[in-house]
C-alpha cells in the first residue's frame, strides 16, 4: 500500500500475542504507536520524519488497517473496538492496559535491534498514555504524550486520570525524581479529550520534568486553530514554518535527539 512505502511489514510475538510491526529507519529506536483509527496516512508520515531525524521507527498496528485513510465510519468502528477490548483500559481509573506489557516487551526488543542510549515512544489519542506507561522499564528514555486521551474523560475522576496503575506511577515518579526520566506531552488547549484537570495531574505528579506545551486553539488564536483540533503531529498539522504544530514536531524530534543521541 502506497501509505506505508518505506516501511517494511514484520511481526513481533509476546506472550503468545502477535500483531504487525512495521519497521524502517537507522539509528536509536522509537516506537509510533497510532491514534484512533489506526495507522493512517498521517500517522505513516510522522514516521517517516522520525526517520528523517536519524531514527529506528518501529510502527505496530494496534486496532484498524493499516495504511487506511481517516474516514469517519473508520473512526467509529476502531473507537468501539478499543471500547470493547480487554487490551485497552478505555475507562477504568488506575489500571494499565494490558497492551502496554505487550509494547514494553516491543520497546526492549528494538532497543536490543538498533542500539543506542535507549528507546524513545510517540503516542497519539488513545495510546497517548501508554509511553508514559511504558516508561516502567530503564530503557524507556523519551516518552512523547501527544493528545493523551484515555481512559476516556467522562466525568470529573476519569478527566484526572493518567491510565496507569499506582504501582507503574510510582516506578515513573522514581524515575522522574532521580532526574532519570523527562516527558514531553503536546496538546490542543481547547481539546476536550485531553482536559484541563488531567494535563494538571501529569505536572503535580511529574513536576519539572514534565514539559507540557500547549497549542492555543481558544476562540480567535492567532493561527485560526479550531477549537475542535486533536491530532497535534497527524491529522491537525500543518507543514508550514512558525506554525505551532510545525514546531511542536521539531521539540519532539529535539527531544528525542536529546534524550536518544547526546
Amino acid at each position: 500500500m502506497a501509505a506505508l512505502d518505506g516501511f517494511t511489514e514484520t511481526s513481533f510475538s509476546f506472550d503468545s500475542v502477535t500483531r504487525p510491526v512495521y519497521r524502517s529507519g537507522s539509528g536509536p529506536g522509537v516506537v509510533v504507536v497510532h491514534e484512533i483509527p489506526g495507522i493512517t496516512p498521517p500517522v505513516a508520515d510522522f514516521g517517516r520524519r522520525v526517520i528523517d531525524a536519524g531514527f529506528t521507527v518501529a510502527m505496530p498496528s494496534l486496532v484498524g488497517e493499516p495504511g487506511r485513510p481517516m474516514s469517519g465510519t473508520y473512526v467509529m468502528k476502531s473507537f468501539s473496538s478499543v471500547c470493547v477490548s480487554r487490551e485497552f483500559s478505555a475507562w477504568a481509573l488506575n489500571r494499565t492496559s494490558p497492551v502496554i506489557a505487550w509494547l514494553r516487551a516491543l520497546a526492549r526488543d528494538l532497543h536490543d535491534q538498533a542500539g543506542g542510549n535507549g528507546v524513545g515512544a510517540v503516542g497519539m489519542c488513545f495510546s497517548g498514555g501508554f509511553a508514559l506507561a511504558m516508561a516502567v522499564d530503564d530503557e524507556m528514555l523519551a516518552p512523547v504524550l501527544s493528545q493523551p486521551s484515555m481512559p476516556f474523560a467522562v466525568g470529573t475522576a476519569r478527566a484526572g486520570a493518567l491510565g496507569l496503575s499506582d504501582a507503574d506511577l510510582a516506578r515513573v515518579k522514581e524515575r522522574v525524581q532521580s532526574d532519570d526520566l523527562c516527558v514531553l506531552g503536546l496538546r490542543f488547549s481547547k481539546d476536550r479529550a485531553v482536559p484541563d484537570a488531567r494535563w494538571a495531574r501529569y505536572r503535580e505528579e511529574l513536576g519539572d520534568n514534565f514539559i507540557g506545551v500547549d497549542i492555543d486553539s481558544s476562540a480567535g488564536n492567532p493561527h485560526d486553530i479550531k477549537r475542535t483540533a486533536h491530532s497535534v503531529l497527524t491529522e491537525h498539522f500543518v507543514d508550514q514554518p512558525g506554525h505551532p504544530t510545525k514546531d511542536a514536531l521539531d521539540r519532539v524530534l529535539a527531544f528525542l535527539r536529546e534524550k536518544l543521541k547526546s
